[in-house]
């Protein structure tokens, strides 16, 4: 279960939203206040400096794949070194975005503290934690100029006399950055951040210098590591301090990690993840939301349960773009759950259906851990989506059904249809209904790589929620959604990309190999090898962040799929449906954490209503685990697919 600072209320001040407005009320959240007097003013300063670079850099991202693709038309060429410069422009988003999040105190951290007394307890949590995030965070600052110290290639310059060390000098300034936010937010006044400092450099000095060997270090400092994880220490440095510590520990190189960082980072697919992400901030930003509504329900309100149908495909649809269904329960719980109250669903029905249909979406393209799975796993994007589009379906499917047996008898909350109204909807929503349309005929129409395809559909999302729709105002509007995009994929980004240090030393280790000899040795049968997988995957979805949990996971996994000969598609489908059932997962699901902040409901109230959308998803996995055709038979017509086991 995760947590995004601080979010929301305490989820138990209340058993009930004081007014229909708090459910209406977009989820914003602010910005902790800045210091009075000078400080404050450089705060200032630095916040917009961070904030419009962060949107200069994003729009560079968006404008030169598009020109690439106007220049091969055109001219048969484009932009000299246009590809590198867009993927350098991950790294330095995702490293500018974590330390906005870090500013703004958004990291996302294990959500345990909920459970400490407010008060005295929670406050030595958050020091405890603080110290223990930054302590990791300045360690990766120092592994990674040793990184670029030991790297030649990257004095090398991309084009235009620009050098890869200019932008990737990113890592360092980013960790640092982040370092000392987490120091500041570890208390809130000066004295406990002093202190707070010192025993920070105190534990980064006294590993350094310890004279007992690293290799009898290595527990102990684990254990303060997973300590200061329980007590809200961030994610990413759960991740990356485990990781340095075993390079360390073993006498290798800590510059390892930044290194994994800096190659995920860099990637050739990265750009697409934040690019079809800002497509969606875009949309949820401007009215999209409430125009898809207005078809749904104009189409389906008729039907008994029609707004269990409209919640379950607007908030598929909004998790598809978004990559995270936490977003989709934040940005659409306010506008959809008066919607099924007023059609008589019981509150109980309401909580539990909107809370599920938050996780559908991830099987639908063009979701980001989609495109995760398929650069981790080195399938290619296309086929990946069409092995989870029938999967998502179905999953989809079996949750409308659920909802139209929970939804209410009468007659009377029925609307009824008007075929004027609902094509009226269908003309007011054409643009947003078009997207889907325009990323996927750019991604199959062979005329745009993956990266170029998001490029495009970030730009169509861009106009026409400000040009054509009118809905978003480039100067207050694009800014605000372009910085909350690059905040969330720069929280995202840094958990994947030291992760991925965590993997290279499994790796390194040979622990995937032993991993597959002992299991194909004690398990014979590949259907219970997929039932032990599924159990397995459902305790890695209730536990751990969902990108996380591709990079340190799925290279475990590949190999055991193989030894069973089961298709990379299918386990990849598998391994994300499990997921998607993680998040429901009582007690400790993230989206029953985010649905009890949003609608300021008990966490047991929200873990007893989702239990009939989870016994039914629950069902899915089984029927996608057991018939691999529905994930294997689109990505046979269509194409070949690449690096399929035996």
């Amino acid at each position: 279960m995760t947590g995004i600072g601080n979010t929301a209320p305490d989820p138990g001040s209340a058993s009930n939203p004081s007014s229909p407005a708090d459910l209406v009320a977009p989820a914003h959240i602010p910005e902790p206040p800045f210091s009075p007097g000078l400080l404050g003013l450089a705060q200032r300063v630095v916040a917009k400096t961070e904030d419009w670079i962060i949107i200069a850099v994003l729009a560079l991202m968006v404008a030169l794949p598009i020109i690439e693709i106007v220049g091969r038309k055109a001219f048969g060429k484009g932009i000299s070194g246009s590809a590198e410069f867009v993927q350098h422009g991950t790294l330095v988003v995702g490293m500018l975005g974590a330390a906005i999040a870090a500013r703004k105190n958004r990291l996302l951290t294990l959500a345990t503290t909920e459970m400490l007394p407010v008060g005295r307890p929670r406050a030595i949590a958050r020091f405890i934690a603080g110290v223990v995030g930054a302590a990791v965070s300045a360690v990766l600052a120092y592994a990674s100029v040793q990184f670029l110290h030991d790297d030649p290639q990257l004095d090398e310059a991309i084009a235009y006399g620009i050098k890869r060390l200019w932008l990737t000098a990113s890592l360092p300034l980013g960790f640092g950055a982040i370092a000392l936010r987490i120091v500041w937010h570890a208390a809130d006044r000066w004295p406990g951040r002093l202190a707070a400092l010192l025993v920070t450099a105190g534990i980064v000095a006294g590993a350094a210098w310890s004279p007992v060997p690293p290799e009898r270090m290595i527990w102990p400092l684990m254990a303060v590591l997973i300590v200061g994880s329980a007590l809200g220490t961030p994610i990413f440095a759960l991740m990356g301090g485990a990781a340095l510590i075993l390079f360390w520990g073993h006498d290798e190189p800590v510059a390892a990690v930044p290194l994994a960082h800096h190659t995920l980072s860099t990637n050739v697919m990265m750009p697409t993840v934040k690019l079809f992400t800002l497509a969606g901030y875009f949309l949820a930003e401007g009215g999209a939301s409430r125009r898809l509504l207005d078809v749904f329900t104009a189409w389906f309100g008729w039907i008994r349960g029609g707004p269990a149908i409209v919640t379950v495909l607007i908030c598929a649809f909004f998790t598809s773009f978004t990559g995270a269904s936490g977003v989709t329960v934040l940005a659409l719980g306010g506008l959809l759950m008066p919607i099924l109250v007023a059609a008589k669903f019981s509150q109980r029905n309401a909580l539990g259906l909107l809370t599920g249909a938050g996780s559908l979406g991830m099987l639908l393209p063009p979701c980001l851990p989609l495109i995760l799975y398929a650069i981790i796993a080195k399938e290619q994007i296309k086929q990946i989506f069409l092995a989870a589009l029938l999967p998502g379906l179905l999953q989809i499917a079996m949750v409308i059904a659920l909802g139209l047996w929970q939804s209410s008898k009468d007659a009377q909350t029925r609307q009824p249809f008007v075929a004027r109204n609902a094509l009226g909807s269908l003309w007011r929503a054409k643009w947003e209904l078009l997207l889907p349309v325009v990323a996927l005929v750019a991604l199959f129409g062979g005329f745009a790589t993956p990266v170029e395809a998001s490029a495009l559909t970030a730009l169509y999302a861009l106009i026409t929620q400000t040009l054509l729709s009118r809905d978003m105002s480039f100067r207050r509007d694009v800014p605000r959604a372009m910085v909350e995009c690059g905040l969330v994929i720069g929280g995202v980004l840094i958990i994947i990309g030291v992760a991925q240090g965590f993997t290279n030393y499994l790796v390194d280790a040979e622990i995937p190999a032993h991993a597959v000899e002992w299991v194909t040795s004690a398990v014979k049968s590949p259907a219970m090898f997929l039932l032990l997988l599924n159990v397995f995957l459902l305790v890695v979805g209730c536990v751990m962040e969902v990108f996380a949990a591709i990079i340190v996971v799925v290279p475990l996994i590949l190999p055991l799929g193989l030894a069973y000969h089961i298709d990379p598609l299918h386990l990849g489908v598998i391994f994300l449906a499990n997921l998607e059932l993680g998040f429901l997962m009582p007690p400790v699901g993230m989206n029953l954490c985010l649905s009890s902040y949003r609608f300021h409901k008990p966490m047991a109230e929200v873990c007893r209503s989702v239990l009939p959308t989870l016994g039914v998803m629950a069902v899915s996995v089984l029927i996608i685990t057991y018939v691999p055709w529905m994930t294997t038979w689109l990505p046979s017509l269509f194409a070949t697919p690449i690096g399929q086991g035996p």
